[in-house]
């Protein structure tokens, strides 16, 4: 695992930083069990440091890692060139991909100014919040709510999309997209049908659940929305993973304020979620809507969170 250093973050010590792991390296190791070596036990935690680059302004972050389990411990307050210069020396990366590994410099200066530094303002404890997520303004009921306007009917099979068509079923439908489609304006009519985890999209026709399923690969999400069918998840066995389609026609053009460009009644712990969309060449399709936008990865079994939906 090569060599450790504990890290003070807030009132808590991490047990073990390892300084070989990095972002690409995660997946194979947690979520495929495929990695450099496996991991003993589901509760084991790993921490590493790697660098965010999805904003603009790039972030140098601490990460707690085990077993289908992801979080974002701290930000480290460190000089923005030198990330960036570490960011710009691995190259250029895909849409999905803005997390880098670290190289020897950003380390040295890790060592110097963190970990062996007295003083520990550099470090920005992340905590999570304790109260229940505010799923927005109570939405009207179901059974007293009659939909008038133009109701359609969106692609609900699984489907190729290579790079060339996906502005088109943007544009189609007027989805809004930050990259393919500026000006879309999907107007959907969400009713609460009565169950606190639901969502219907009137216009639609769609059933949707309000949180989600957390991040796995593609091949493990499609074995748990199997067994959640058999199971009956709130009385129904045909939950599935939306189309593009369906999952784009709930981007909202402005993010909320949980940072998410969704409906405040939609839980933001699904930032990401795999679609039945695969991509040519090869990829899978992702809706992002932490960026508000279709993306893809170009990984063989790459992992994700899910939103089911069902057709009423």
């Amino acid at each position: 695992m090569g060599m450790f250093q504990k890290l003070a973050v807030g009132g808590d010590v991490t047990p073990e930083i390892d300084w070989e792991m990095t972002p690409d390296m995660t997946f194979g190791t947690f979520e495929s069990w495929g990695g450099r070596e496996r991991v003993r036990n589901n509760d084991e935690r790993i921490y590493y440091f790697f660098i965010d680059a999805w904003e603009d302004e790039t972030t140098l972050c601490l990460m707690e890692r085990g077993v289908k389990h992801a979080k974002i411990l701290a930000e480290i307050r460190a000089p923005q060139q030198m990330l960036q210069n570490c960011v710009t020396k691995q190259g250029t990366s895909s849409l999905f991909e803005k997390s880098y590994a670290i190289n020897e410099e950003v380390k040295e200066w890790l060592w110097a100014n963190v970990l062996l530094a007295e003083d520990s303002s550099a470090v920005i404890p992340l905590y999570d919040a304790n109260e229940v997520e505010d799923m927005g303004d109570l939405l009207p009921l179901m059974a007293e709510s009659k939909f008038t306007g133009e109701k359609v009917s969106l692609p609900s099979e699984h489907c190729f999309i290579n790079d060339g068509e996906i502005t088109a079923v943007m544009e189609k439908w007027n989805f809004y997209d930050g990259d393919y489609n500026t000006e879309g304006n999907f107007e959907n009519s969400l009713v609460d049908p009565g169950d606190g985890r639901m969502v219907v999209d009137q216009r639609t026709g769609l059933m949707w659940q309000r949180g989600g399923l957390d991040i796995t690969s593609v091949r493990s999400m499609h074995r748990r929305i199997e067994q959640l069918n058999k199971e009956g998840f709130a009385g129904f066995h045909d939950w599935r993973m939306p189309t593009m389609e369906e999952a784009m026609s709930l981007m909202e053009k402005e993010s909320n304020s949980k940072d998410v460009h969704l409906n405040p009644c939609f839980s933001k712990e699904q930032p990401f979620i795999f679609v039945a969309a695969q991509r040519k060449p090869g990829g899978y399709w992702f809706v992002d809507y932490k960026h508000g936008r279709a993306c893809w990865s170009s990984g063989p079994i790459p992992g994700g969170f899910a939103r089911r939906c069902r057709s009423l």
